[in-house]
């Protein structure tokens, strides 16, 4: 269709609003028609009915066309009967768009840029050699850290720490210490670290000294009294700060923390904050990727430019990486006033974004059609499908898939390397199914930024 010179009205609902007006914008100009963005008394669009478009929906004048969501794709007709100029259905995701319009998608203007820092938390460094810590300190900043934070044992020597400090430092890697000791505090900042963790009313006294940024923690959890007078104190002396009320773990006291970090902003709304998260993913039997997106939308939206994570126990062994994702994800939604939807994809990882399914009378038509010995594999009401020529096979379990295969003969022209081929896409086949992902022949399954992008191997 030629979309040339026309006046669409676009309808929509109250959410998407912002991202339709920008998004249409931008695809205007390319494709060379004029609109109008109709925001309907409803908060998603998705919730619109014909009936209720009846009531609501009221044509301009000048315009040519309307456009409604995609949700209504199977009542356009119902809708064209009480509308005087033509109805189209567009996508039902508002960053389809410009495909709908036959252009190809592009990467959000402006996405990428962040403004928290993420501290990574080196655990135990004080039982690790220099050359440990150099290693470990190399693979988090690859992984997205603006700064390593060597954390010691409580009441251990560490007799490396000059030089680990030392060394990290000649390689461009920002460090801060991570401990009460003052001993260990006056090495580490003598070679160049630049933050320390933490300070309280024990230890503020000699913070004065040390001539860097310290984090200002309470005395006691829920305890305001004297960590406002050790933040007045060090305000006083001129020392750097970044305030952290503490995040305390779900069933301790998480939601009145989250209440603490927000009245701390109120109080005091220039300051330097810093939350530490990694109480909510080393201590929470969930897989760390949604919690740590969540978490740093609401730094985001309090202004809390750094946050501190560790990832010791193994389902937040990748946390920092997925708050390097998070972080531009929720600056991204915050700055254009649009929820973290449609936008990065690569903390999608147990299940799939959108699925793409055949429709089983499109295999059967498919299966018709083949005339080589090939096979073809596909995931579809909930079976996984080989066809080849003369040949359509399904079924939940890939042992009974293979089993089928077998029992047509048709395994004694099976190669033993393309039994094994087959064996392994139908695994990957099954695990689609399991966890409702897209699956595709000969292509890995997408798990987000773990994907293994290697070509597989197809043997016929």
């Amino acid at each position: 269709m030629d979309f040339r010179h026309q006046n669409i009205q676009f309808v929509t609902g109250k959410i998407a609003a912002k991202m339709v007006r920008k998004t249409v914008a931008q695809v205007a100009g390319k494709i060379g028609f004029d609109f109008t963005v109709d925001v309907l008394p409803i908060t998603v669009a998705a919730l619109m009915t014909p009936k209720w478009l009846q009531r609501h929906l009221r044509v301009k004048p000048d315009s040519t066309m309307v456009l409604v969501p995609g949700w209504l794709d199977q009542s356009v007709d119902q809708i064209q009967s009480f509308v005087r100029v033509p109805v189209l259905a567009g996508p039902r995701e508002i960053r389809d768009l410009p495909q709908f319009f036959g252009q190809k998608f592009q990467p959000k203007e402006g996405y990428g840029a962040y403004t928290i820092e993420i501290l990574a938390e080196l655990n135990h460094a004080n039982r690790m050699s220099t050359l440990q810590v150099i290693a470990a300190a190399e693979a988090l900043r690859r992984d997205g850290a603006d700064i390593v934070d060597l954390g010691g044992t409580p009441g251990e020597e560490w007799p490396e720490l000059r030089e680990q400090v030392h060394e990290l430092v000649q390689r461009g890697i920002r460090v801060s210490i991570d401990t009460f000791d003052h001993h260990h505090v006056e090495q580490a900042v003598a070679q160049g670290a630049e933050l320390v963790l933490s300070v309280n009313s024990h230890n503020r006294q000699a913070a004065v000294d040390w001539g860097c940024e310290v984090v200002v923690v309470p005395d006691q959890v829920n305890e305001e009294k004297t960590f406002f007078a050790t933040i007045d104190f060090l305000r006083e002396k001129g020392v750097r700060m970044r305030l952290d009320p503490i995040l305390e773990p779900i069933g301790c006291g998480l939601a009145p923390s989250l209440v603490r970090y927000a009245r701390l902003r109120q109080r005091f709304p220039d300051a330097r904050m810093l939350m530490g998260i990694g109480n909510i993913t080393e201590l929470t039997d969930a897989d760390s990727a949604g919690i740590n997106l969540l978490l740093l939308g609401v730094c985001q939206e309090l202004g809390i430019q750094s946050v501190l994570t560790t990832q010791v126990i193994n389902w937040a062994r990748t946390s920092v990486r997925e708050c390097d994702v998070a972080r531009r994800l929720v600056h991204f939604a915050c700055q254009q006033g649009v929820p973290p939807k449609n936008i990065e994809s690569n903390l999608v990882m147990l299940r799939d974004e959108r699925l793409h399914a055949m429709a089983a009378a499109d295999i059967e038509d498919l299966a018709r059609s083949i005339r080589d010995k090939n096979f073809r594999i596909f995931v579809a009401s909930g079976e996984i499908h080989a066809i080849a020529a003369g040949a359509h096979f399904h079924a939940e379990d890939p042992f009974e898939l293979m089993q089928q295969i077998l029992d047509a003969e048709l395994g004694t022209t099976l190669s033993a390397g393309h039994a094994f081929y087959l064996g392994f896409e139908f695994a990957k086949a099954e695990t689609a199914l399991q966890l409702s992902k897209q699956y595709t022949q000969d292509e890995p399954l997408d798990w987000g930024y773990l994907t293994d992008r290697r070509r597989h191997r197809r043997i016929d």
